[in-house]
Parts: C-alpha cells; sequence; structure tokens
C-alpha cells in the first residue's frame, strides 16, 4: 500500500525548514505542505494558552491541506503544547523526545545542554525526558530569546559580531559545565549551526532536531505502509504574513529556486 498525500509540517516561521531540509534527504518521494506563522513570530515568549491556540489553528490549516500527518517542527509547541494531538485525525510528531533520545545515544560524559527559546526552557520538557532515561545524567539549560529574531532577519554568520556575541553570551555558561551534548531545541537554531561550532569547539556534539524527527518520521512512514508512490503534488510553502527573507532562505536551505511563500488569513482558520 502507499499514500501520496502531503506530510505537513508548521513551525511559528522559517525555522521549521530545517526539518524540511532533514525529510528531503530520507524522503525524497515525499511531498511537504510547510506553513511559516511568520506573522506571528516567536512563539516562544508567549503564554502556554496562547501557543496552544497559535498550534490548534496552524494544524487546521495543514488538515485543510489533506496531509497524511502533521509534525510540529516547533520546539516551543512541542514542549509546551504537545496535548493538541488529542484532536486530531491523523498522525502528530514533536519534536523534543527524538532529539533528547538522540542526546542520551550521542552523550560520552552524561553532561548535556539543552538551549531554545524561553517557553521550551521553562517547560523543562527535555530535561525531564532525558532524566526518565538516563538518570544519573546532568542536564544544563539555557534560554536564548535572541536566536530566533537573529534567524528571521538573516543574521547567521559565523563572522557576524552580533550572532557570535549573542551565542557567547547564552552558552558560556553550559560549556564551563563541562557538556559534551548540546540539544538545539529550537528548529531556528540549526541555521545558526557555524556561530554555534565556532562558538562551542569540535569537543561538544550539537544536536538537530530535525534530523531525529526525520528518521521517525520515515520509519513510522514505513512501518505503516504510508509512503508515497512516488507521484505525490508538489510541496506548499504557506507563511502567515508574506516575508522575502521566508523565500531567500527556504531556497537557500532547500537547494532549490522553485520556492514561492503563499499568504494564507491564519486568523480565519
Amino acid at each position: 500500500m502507499s499514500d501520496n498525500r502531503a506530510i505537513g509540517v508548521f513551525d511559528s516561521g522559517l525555522g521549521g525548514l530545517t526539518v524540511v531540509k532533514e525529510l528531503k534527504k530520507v524522503l525524497p518521494g515525499e511531498s511537504v505542505v510547510y506553513f511559516g506563522d511568520t506573522g506571528r513570530v516567536p512563539y516562544g515568549n508567549k503564554s502556554r494558552e496562547i501557543i496552544r491556540r497559535y498550534a490548534q489553528q496552524d494544524e487546521r490549516l495543514l488538515l485543510s491541506h489533506g496531509v497524511k500527518l502533521i509534525i510540529a517542527a516547533c520546539g516551543t509547541v512541542s514542549s509546551v503544547a504537545k496535548d493538541t494531538e488529542k484532536e486530531l485525525p491523523v498522525p502528530f510528531v514533536e519534536v523534543v523526545s527524538h532529539a533528547s533520545a538522540a542526546a542520551v545515544k550521542a552523550t560520552k560524559n552524561g553532561k548535556i545542554g539543552v538551549i531554545g527559546t524561553v517557553a521550551t526552557i521553562k517547560s523543562n520538557a527535555h530535561k525531564n525526558y532525558i532524566l526518565g532515561r538516563m538518570p544519573d545524567a546532568e542536564v544544563y539549560q539555557n534560554s536564548c530569546p535572541l536566536f530566533v529574531p537573529l534567524v528571521e532577519e538573516g543574521i547567521t554568520s559565523e563572522n557576524d559580531m552580533m550572532a557570535l556575541e549573542a551565542a557567547k553570551r547564552y552558552l558560556t555558561p553550559i560549556i564551563e559545565k563541562g557538556v559534551d551534548t548540546l540539544i538545539l531545541g529550537c528548529t531556528h537554531y540549526p541555521v545558526l549551526s557555524d556561530v554555534l561550532k565556532k562558538v562551542c569547539g569540535d569537543g561538544v556534539k550539537l544536536i538537530n532536531m530535525g534530523e531525529a524527527t526525520a528518521a521517525y518520521v520515515k520509519q513510522y512512514l514505513t512501518e505503516n505502509d504510508m509512503l508515497s508512490n512516488g507521484d505525490a503534488a508538489a510541496d506548499r510553502y504557506l507563511v502567515s504574513d508574506k516575508s522575502e527573507s521566508f523565500s531567500e532562505m527556504a531556497r537557500a536551505l532547500l537547494g532549490s529556486e522553485d520556492i514561492e511563500a503563499e499568504t494564507v488569513d491564519i486568523e480565519k482558520i
């Protein structure tokens, strides 16, 4: 059997494109409907109630496009609004547990760092998952509220002093604890990988939530006979506010010049 419906992916902005990038590596025959809530980014400084409402709207939008599975490619939603999955008629995949499992597998000294939005860090979602599977682990967390705006504005070069100084400020307290593994707890953060590697050094392994999540989705679709047979429709990219930076970043991350974002009115969903 096969299922040619698209995979639905949503995020507060363009960060979830890092998940789409990893999906395309392992599932090149699948199509994607992506929604980036560029008009309301970031989610990480909002209340739990607002984040949950936004997530429900995002999910309804993707369902209206007939997707077969929804990925909350947003660390904030995955951390504080995962319960919205109970209302969905299709499988739901979050990014926290898969990244946390990858970190547990990767660490050699049991010292794991987590960076994310304010809401993600306050939730302790990654920390609780890690300690549930590695009780002796030492988990050090820090919120990085400037990272999402930097990525959305395209300030991501390892030579940009603004990005470097922000990374040093947020990461130094964690690095000083001797972590050997760092979870990038927001899907925007892999866009800053060159900056983060420069600050962390070679001794720290960065865990990209997109890689771990894409591997799980491939396994899930395979085991449940939901893979496309190759006749999937073209990908679609939707945003809640027209953003040239979104289209530019999508083309750069995904290596395609054909990507053009469509604007939708998410408040009417």
